[in-house]
């Protein structure tokens, strides 16, 4: 299962809305197939692994990260290439949750005689396909925060200089990140201020949609983002009172205007949009700030997981950005807690990786 899941993770941003899974054919306590789903709309972890298979597939045990679908979808249901191949066992990480799966798979393999396992790995599983489980349970993306701050908590000077707190190497694995999500969002004034272009460079597995929350339509038409609005997707979320001759000037420009109740403090707003992004069935939005978009994410309860790069720099000042605004919490006991973590040196900078 430690295999099947690791060759899951080499469809990380090809994939989605879809699952990860990966999948290892055993057979006299060696492997004689494995394969994982290599992109959305083609064939599953299991046709892979049973085509690597061939004849030695029957009376193997398959190893897999998700329980094997059993429906028409974009592919034909793998339970039944599990029955035609003789598989003797299957282990599965992971019941899957979806509507048209959601345990039929198993009844329809053991209904053929094939002995089935559920739950080996399933914390690690659980981990690996967040984004696709909290879609497809809540109907909302996995909401990934990031920031870069310097070793007192800053992410900017009191002038408001921020360029650059993290170094190259830290720089490079954000590119990676936005390279494999859905959509990357950041408020208006962090677009006004840095003026950014929100791509992945190198592209990446995935071309992200970018969101900015900018309720007066405030964008100006000169921004980069507005500029290569025709190559690269963007999105500016408006509220009802926005004025329409900049609505109209930024769909013009090529931008997808989205109108929603914005104007109000705390979660309603968050959620609304989330609830939007998600009928959309994005699975990953990237959340780059600023403070007090992040804030407005931590007050709704909408973070899953953060991305932080700690540069080894000391700026001071009582008026230097923190990277999280909002109203927060009153005590200790409801902070956001992290419970699991991932720490990596990236040539003098600290990135943390942490989940509830």
């Amino acid at each position: 299962m430690h295999r099947a899941l690791e060759i899951a993770e080499r469809g990380r941003g090809h994939v989605e809305p879809n699952p990860l899974v990966g999948a290892v054919l055993v057979r006299d306590g060696h492997i004689v197939g494995e394969g994982w789903h290599q992109r959305y709309g083609d064939d599953h972890a299991e046709i892979h692994a049973l085509r690597a298979a061939g004849p030695a597939a029957r009376g193997a045990a398959l190893y897999v990260t998700l329980e094997p679908c059993c429906h028409h979808g974009k592919t034909p249901p793998c339970t039944d290439a599990l029955i035609r191949a003789g598989v003797a066992r299957v282990v599965a990480a992971l019941p899957d949750p979806f509507p048209l799966v959601a345990s039929r798979g198993i009844d329809q393999l053991q209904a053929a005689g094939i002995t089935v396992e559920i739950g080996v790995c399933d914390a690690e599983a659980r981990r690996q396909n967040a984004p696709y489980l909290k879609l497809v349970g809540a109907g909302r993306p996995y909401v990934h925060a990031k920031w870069a701050m310097t070793l007192d908590g800053k992410i900017a000077t009191r002038t408001g200089d921020s360029k650059w707190i993290s170094n190259e190497a830290s720089r490079r694995k954000v590119h990676e990140l936005r390279g494999r999500v859905d959509g990357i969002l950041v408020g208006i004034g962090t677009a006004l201020m840095d003026d950014p272009l929100l791509t992945a460079r190198p592209s990446g597995a995935r071309v992200a949609c970018r969101v900015v929350l900018d309720s007066k339509a405030r964008l100006p038409l000169t921004a980069q983002l507005v500029r290569t609005a025709r190559t690269t997707p963007t999105m500016i979320v408006v509220s009802r009172s926005a004025p329409r001759d900049r609505v109209n000037a930024l769909q013009s420009a090529g931008c997808e205007v989205v109108i929603l109740s914005l104007e109000h403090e705390g979660s309603p707003r968050v959620i609304t949009l989330l609830d939007e992004l998600g009928k959309r069935r994005w699975t990953n939005l990237l959340v780059e700030g600023g403070s007090d978009v992040l804030g407005r994410f931590l007050d709704a309860g909408a973070i899953d997981e953060v991305h932080v790069f700690v540069s080894p720099r000391l700026v001071g000042g009582a008026q230097g950005k923190t990277p999280v605004a909002g109203r927060g919490v009153e005590s200790l006991a409801e902070a956001w807690n992290l419970t699991a973590w991932h720490t990596e040196t990236l040539e003098g900078d600290v990135y943390l990786r942490g989940w509830k």
